[in-house]
């Protein structure tokens, strides 16, 4: 071996080493007998370093995977001799082996055996046990093995191909038969060695056991002596968790409903005279949160067997074990309501399915009603956060928290469907008993309170939020708690949980303010004020400026009386934050575009007159305007390329903030009723200037690019104008990426007007399809991987852009560039077509082709186009198909077969019988494809129902290739 390669094997060796070691590792993988010199190495203890053991095994690893086949037998047999005499080897260590080597034997054994238990060696098993016998550091190894085989066998997070898959349903069925009864005798020696003397072993054990029951049958285990060992390990300190997860293990097991609730209810009888259901006397919170697992797959498994004996009719034994689940819910309840979080989390599972149960019964005994009532009561006190949580840096513990509460939301969700009006009456007596009394009660009460009243939106469902008319108990009860919710000063509360599920609550039942309007400008002023959007901590005033966007939305008509006062108070919240450093804004310009299109929303659905609107609108958009005129000056200016680029992002938002504003109108209130074209106009006349700057292109572009789009929808043909010079601007020195976004902006100028703008297209067409060719014959180096991408993106809008063209009904934008340019652009398609493996490009070609013949290709078509279909667009689509890289077995290359299909029928239709000789007599026979199978293609093709040839040529292909 190369000794100075292995230096590099160390954790802690330097770069050039490990480069080294790496080398030599990828060099001894390809190498013809390499592994037999780390084989030597291992059965000989040839070295001491523990890294060199873990790459010995990792060669041995990479040969049994990948090459074991090209071994021959003398040599497969020496593999199985070393890994046995590393075996015996290990009985004799004064110390064993670090963790990382023994899992990673376990693993090569765990190949071996895969490889060869099926033919050469079926003893695989036995030789270990011989081995190893009852000697420590043996079944220390052996149980490693075990744990390996089930990972490579059974591992559900590993996807296993349908040949392995097959080949290990096999390799199960032949240990069943052969050797799973002995593992078993070996695992119950080893738990009765070890149970009192050496735990670690012992658990590990427990763990094989827990691993291999669910493939295994399972009386071998659930049987009197080990049940009963397992049961005493249930009282062992050191053992009980792992104990724990075995049983759960064996509960889970797939069996008979009623020898399946025997075997539980037999489990829970001797758990119960071990004193384990006494949760409150036990404080090992590691234990419980593994005994509530338990408790869990007990009851599930329960509520299985109810199901499938109600379903088989089996009324008796439905009852009983109906009688045994319900036996089980005081316990349930008591880890339910536990303070550890872990431990309740871990029954939920068996308390949604209890309450699944108790829906499906006609009527409920006071028993069963007092337990919806107590898990109820648990859900709601478990939904409090406690003393601990971090509001203002929320890290792992938080996550979790957030994530337990979403279980029990759907805990709620189900006992509302099984007693709608408990739930209602128990919410209100909390909701209200606490709102009374709010100013003396902890945060976290009054937060679950008004949590409750929230999730009951959800609990109680209603079509379009309509929870105040309807159902009158309902509608009462709720339109009781939202005006106390807005009446009782809560929203002054000081702790910023209770203020934001203030407004969630508040915008949740937006309804509630249509039926008592009077409260309107309270809640205005709260999310006006310090309580909303200037409060201190910067996550309610963001959360707080989305809300506040739906809430006046959602309002509409009601807004008018405040209009006026509502803009006067957003005034500074509106204004551009300066590039300046160290300036704090109230708002980031993220929460300023939603207040900005609130404004716009409150001037555009106002009852004003359109001169008012326009005023307003005018007062709104005026100051970005000339800020933005000033900024851009600045950067013009700006040496620093940090100074350029807050300047740049400042002018962004400006045009962004104006864009958003433009979102309040709809086809009811378009910009010209509300008299706000001049104003937009005027922004266009603004923004428009920043395209020619040279400084932060990038930004500015896309910042008025997106812009553009809006005022194409909202001023209709009043944008055109602009729209030659912006064009001219933005396909100046561009990039690949800025081309890409500014193709879509013609494709929608295209689609919207239509013939419109033809003369401008024809103009800008060969100037646009210059810039895209010229960024796409940009030598790129070979393995730059983004560079690719953005071409592929590029090349998909430039098709996308002829597609728009050609099916906007303006092909003649494409015929009157010259014979030479019609050319030039036809063989683009062409070459799109067939040479790019890129399906979603494909099908576009292929689409702008048939569009094509359907208006070229009848007889009073342009020149030559004719002889372009048979020369090129029919070869195209043989061509494409037959590449190796057309893969048929892909949805989105079938998408593009399905439009070279209709091409084909399209050239057959406006061709007629000439298309079929053609086919017939030249092109065919030219593929040297047999006649009959060119009869039946033709014959194909003049099937009237498209669908027919479709289907057809998916055939013809896969038939085509090798």
């Amino acid at each position: 071996m190369d000794e100075q390669a292995l230096l590099g094997l160390n954790p802690n060796a330097d770069a050039d080493f490990r480069q080294r070691a790496l080398a030599y590792f990828e060099q001894l993988k390809v190498s013809q007998d390499a592994w037999q010199v780390c084989a030597e190495a291992l059965a000989q203890s040839i070295y001491s370093d523990d890294h060199i053991k873990f790459f010995c095994f990792q060669v041995l690893e990479h040969q049994i995977k990948f090459k074991y086949s090209e071994l021959t037998e003398v040599q497969q047999q020496l593999i199985r001799e070393t890994l046995i005499t590393w075996l015996q080897a290990q009985m004799l260590n004064p110390q064993p082996e670090k963790t990382f080597i023994r899992n990673k034997a376990a693993q090569v054994f765990a190949l071996l055996f895969v490889t060869e238990y099926l033919t050469k060696w079926p003893k695989f098993f036995f030789d270990i046990l011989s081995v190893v016998d009852l000697n420590p550091q043996g079944v220390d190894m052996y149980l490693r093995i075990l744990m390996a085989v089930d990972a490579e066998l059974v591992d559900r997070d590993v996807v296993h191909t349908s040949e392995e898959a097959r080949r290990n349903t096999l390799l199960k069925d032949t240990m069943r038969e052969q050797c799973i009864p002995s593992l078993v005798e070996s695992w119950y020696q080893i738990l009765q060695n070890y149970q009192y003397n050496n735990s670690e072993l012992t658990c590990q054990c427990l763990e094989v056991v827990g691993a291999y029951v669910s493939w295994i049958d399972l009386s071998l285990i659930a049987n009197e002596r080990f049940i009963n060992m397992l049961l005493g390990h249930m009282s062992v300190e050191v053992l009980r968790e792992e104990a724990c997860d075995c049983l759960f293990e064996i509960v889970n097991k797939g069996m008979d409903p009623i020898d399946k609730t025997k075997l539980v209810e037999s489990l829970c009888q001797v758990l119960q005279s071990a004193g384990l259901f006494s949760i409150d006397q036990e404080d090992d919170v590691d234990f419980l949160a593994r005994f509530s697992k338990l408790v869990n797959g007990m009851g599930q498994a329960l509520i299985a067997s109810w199901t499938k004996l109600v379903k088989n009719g089996d009324i008796k034994s439905a009852q009983d074990t109906l009688q045994a689940i319900e036996a089980k819910v005081a316990l349930m309840l008591q880890l339910l309501i536990h303070e550890d979080d872990d431990i309740s989390s871990n029954i939920i599972g068996f308390c949604y399915d209890y309450l699944h149960i108790l829906k499906q019964l006609s009527a409920l005994s006071d028993q069963q009603k007092a337990n919806v009532e107590a898990i109820m009561l648990a859900v709601m006190k478990k939904l409090t956060y406690d003393e601990e949580y971090n509001f203002e840096n929320e890290g792992e513990d938080e996550a979790m928290f957030v994530e337990y509460r979403k279980q029990l939301k759907l805990l709620l969700d189900r006992l509302a469907q099984v007693s709608p009006e408990l739930l209602l009456a128990s919410v209100r007596r909390v909701f209200n008993t606490t709102l009374q009394n709010w100013q003396t009660t902890r945060f976290m009460e009054v937060e679950v309170a008004i949590r409750l009243l929230y999730m009951l939106a959800e609990a109680l469902p209603v079509s379009h939020g309509a929870h105040f008319s309807g159902d009158v108990t309902k509608a009462t009860a709720l339109q009781d708690m939202m005006r106390t919710l807005v009446t009782s000063g809560v929203s002054a509360y000081q702790h910023t949980s209770v203020t934001l599920e203030f407004f969630e609550t508040v915008v949740r039942y937006e309804k509630f303010f249509a039926v008592e309007p009077q409260h309107i400008p309270t809640v205005l002023m709260a999310f006006l004020d310090h309580r909303g959007l200037r409060h201190t901590s910067p996550k309610v005033r963001s959360r707080t400026a989305y809300l506040f966007s739906r809430f006046v939305k959602s309002l509409n008509k009601q807004m008018n009386p405040f209009i006026e006062d509502v803009l006067n108070r957003i005034q500074d919240l509106l204004e551009l934050s300066p590039p300046e450093n160290g300036y704090q804004a109230l708002l980031s310009s993220d929460d300023q575009l939603f207040i900005y299109e609130t404004a716009g929303v409150l001037i555009v659905n106002s009852e004003y007159s359109a001169e008012r609107k326009q005023v307003l609108m005018r007062n709104l958009l005026t100051p970005l305007m000339e800020k933005f005129k000033v900024l851009l000056e600045k950067l013009m200016m700006a040496q620093d390329e940090d100074r350029q680029m807050a300047l740049a992002d400042c002018l962004n938002h400006a045009v962004g903030f104006a864009s958003r504003t433009s979102k309040a109108f709809s086809n009811k209130q378009t910009v010209k009723q509300c008299g706000c074209s001049e104003v937009y106009l005027d922004c266009l006349q603004t923004f428009l200037p920043a395209l020619s700057c040279p400084l932060q292109k990038e930004v500015l572009r896309s910042g008025v690019r997106t812009f553009l789009h809006r005022m194409i929808i909202c001023l209709e043909e009043e944008v055109l104008p602009f729209i030659p010079s912006a064009s001219e601007h933005m396909l100046k020195d561009c990039e690949a990426k800025d081309l890409q976004e500014f193709i879509p902006l013609i494709n929608q100028i295209t689609a919207k007007f239509k013939t419109q703008v033809s003369p401008f297209l024809q103009q800008m067409f060969m100037p646009l399809l210059h810039a895209i060719f010229e960024v796409l014959l940009l030598p790129a180096e070979e393995n730059d991987q983004s560079a690719a991408l953005e071409k592929q993106m590029l090349r998909r809008s430039y098709f996308a852009f002829l597609q728009t063209v050609t099916g906007s009904g303006m092909s003649e934008v494409i015929a009157n560039q010259g014979a030479q340019n019609v050319e030039r652009v036809l063989f683009t398609v062409i070459q799109g077509a067939v040479d790019y493996p890129d399906p979603i490009a494909q099908k576009t070609c292929f689409i702008i082709l048939s569009k094509l013949v359907e208006l070229w290709g009848g007889k009073d078509g342009p020149v030559g186009f004719a002889d372009f279909v048979y020369k090129h667009i029919v070869p195209a689509c043989f061509l494409a198909p037959l590449k190796q890289t057309f893969d048929l077995a892909d949805a989105q290359t079938v998408l593009a077969l399905s439009e070279c299909a209709v091409t084909l029928k399209t050239i057959h239709l406006k061709r007629g019988p000439e298309c079929i000789q053609y086919l017939q007599q030249e092109y065919l026979p030219s593929l040297q494809v047999a006649p009959e199978i060119i009869q039946e293609f033709c014959q194909a093709l003049q099937q009237p129902d498209a669908k027919v040839f479709k289907n057809y040529l998916k055939v013809f292909f896969q038939r085509a290739k090798p």
